[in-house]
């Protein structure tokens, strides 16, 4: 028995996967529109545990508004999956990155180094620091 010749490969476009900056996760929550490029396309959104911490500190002094409740609710948000990459590795990776004194951008932007993932900043340094191949700018 020969072959059908009229079947052909079925190409899927290759989900493009990006970790959320804090700054990022907020304008998703308050429904910014500088978060629109997100809700595009198959991306395929994910958290660091980094950003939930990072959330704590902001409600913690002041920064922003949110109650107890909301960084639980954020890290269960249908809209991306939390990720928990290997400890050790994640934090030498952020040793590496000596251009900042923010721990948080240190952790993020390690965060998504190691899963080589493209991650979606909120500032300019950041995407500058990591080049244009590993951000998408918001």
């Amino acid at each position: 028995m020969g072959l059908d010749r009229r079947w052909r490969p079925i190409s899927i476009a290759a989900q493009v996967v990006i970790l959320l900056d804090t700054n990022a996760v907020i304008w998703l929550e308050q429904g910014h529109r500088r978060a629109r490029p997100l809700l595009k396309d198959r991306r395929r959104l994910y958290l660091s545990p980094a950003s939930l911490l990072e959330l704590q500190f902001l409600h913690e002094t002041g920064r922003i508004r949110i109650d107890a409740a909301t960084t639980s609710a954020i890290a269960e948000d249908d809209r991306w999956l939390l990720d928990d990459p290997p400890a050790a590795a994640w934090f030498a990776r952020a040793a590496d990155l000596i251009w900042t004194r923010d721990p948080f951008d240190r952790l993020i932007a390690a965060h998504a180094l190691l899963r080589r993932w493209r991650l979606a900043p909120g500032d300019e340094e950041l995407a500058g620091r990591l080049g244009p191949a590993a951000t998408m700018l918001l």
